[in-house]
């Protein structure tokens, strides 16, 4: 080789790296944070979404479903609202447990209501449970259209759900799913599909299954993006979709919640809030392509209300569906204030109108 030519392709290489990081800090993949795009940001699509506030009103007097009494699966801890609306029937199942935090178990309720706001439990509860007294059934989801409304596969329901065993030696969580047809008697739960995996939010969009769930293989948790063919094969996007850096954030980002109006993917997320101690809130995202994100520059959007002692200190763990009026409707659970005996304490509900 001739030094000319050894000049040559060192000159090259270095150009090539330069330009390589280059993209990489522009994609956020070189940093480890998630992929931006001020273009995005400026897009009339996702400002309407991003410009005004979140106006959530709570709609009841109290929780719409309450700790279970002290004989019941439910009677210490109750969280992760799944909501379904079919047939003008609001079904709503939740994870449920007793015992200390070291020692719960969760296990799935149902409770049903006409209106979405006053729920009555079934007297069949609860009606799914892991099946080795061990593992939980934690942060159920079911497939969805983009909106939020309920996705059949062939009449069956589909369910994802995170399981751990929380007195176990690893703190593993695992993706699981399980059928039903009428969301009382559901399948056995598949064998683990992912690792690292909390609080999954699936659509089908297209031919395509999205999820976007929260990994919790590491601190900071953050919220990744996933997409299959069929639901059961899973590919993890490379970079993540959120991660902390907005001054509320503090700690965690968990259980993302995305539906998709309008040709706009809309994420409500968790995180612990930097301007109160020991209290949880929502902030909101919005993207064009469901991996690149512009959280809400007011956020966050859905805050504890020291005045409902029910709620005062967390609001997360969320389902959100869209409902004919345009509105749409979320239900989530919450802690009152500390000491925290429950790890939530009863599931509440609140609306987000829009105007024409």
């Amino acid at each position: 080789m001739t030094k000319s030519t050894h000049s040559l392709r060192v000159t090259s290489f270095w150009l090539w790296t330069v330009a390589s990081v280059a993209f990489a800090l522009a994609h956020g993949s070189a940093s480890g944070e998630p992929p931006t795009s001020k273009a995005d940001a400026a897009q009339p699509k996702l400002q309407s979404w991003l410009r005004s506030p979140q106006e959530w009103q709570r709609d009841t007097d109290g929780p719409i479903v309450s700790l279970g009494d002290e004989e019941d699966f439910d009677s210490r801890h109750i969280f992760a609202p799944m909501v379904a609306l079919e047939d003008g029937m609001y079904r709503l199942w939740y994870c449920g447990s007793t015992g200390s935090v070291q020692q719960r178990v969760f296990q799935l309720g149902l409770a049903t209501s006409r209106d979405g706001r006053e729920f009555k439990k079934s007297a069949e509860n609860p009606v799914y449970s892991f099946g080795d007294g061990k593992h939980s059934v934690l942060t159920p989801t079911l497939l969805r259209n983009p909106d939020g409304s309920t996705l059949r596969d062939s009449k069956t329901l589909r369910m994802w759900f995170s399981s751990t065993w929380f007195e176990g030696d690893s703190t593993l969580h695992t993706l699981h799913e399980a059928t039903s047809i009428d969301g009382v008697r559901w399948s056995k739960p598949s064998s683990p599909l992912l690792k690292n995996v909390y609080a999954p939010t699936v659509i089908k969009d297209g031919d395509e299954y999205r999820m976007w769930y929260t990994d919790v293989s590491k601190d900071p948790w953050i919220i990744r993006h996933a997409s299959s063919p069929d639901g059961r094969r899973w590919s993890v996007t490379r970079d993540p979709c959120l991660v902390i850096d907005q001054k509320w954030e503090k700690t965690r980002l968990l259980y993302p919640t995305v539906l998709k109006i309008d040709g706009v993917f809309l994420m409500w997320y968790g995180s612990y809030w930097s301007a109160r101690g020991r209290t949880t809130a929502l902030g909101f995202a919005a993207s064009l392509d469901g991996l690149k994100w512009v959280k809400h520059e007011q956020n966050p959007v859905l805050r504890p209300d020291p005045a409902r002692s029910w709620e005062s200190n967390y609001v997360t763990s969320q389902s959100i569906i869209r409902l004919s009026d345009g509105s749409l409707r979320i239900w989530y659970a919450s802690r009152k204030k500390p000491p925290f005996v429950n790890k939530y304490f009863a599931i509440n509900t609140a609306v987000l109108n829009f105007d024409d």
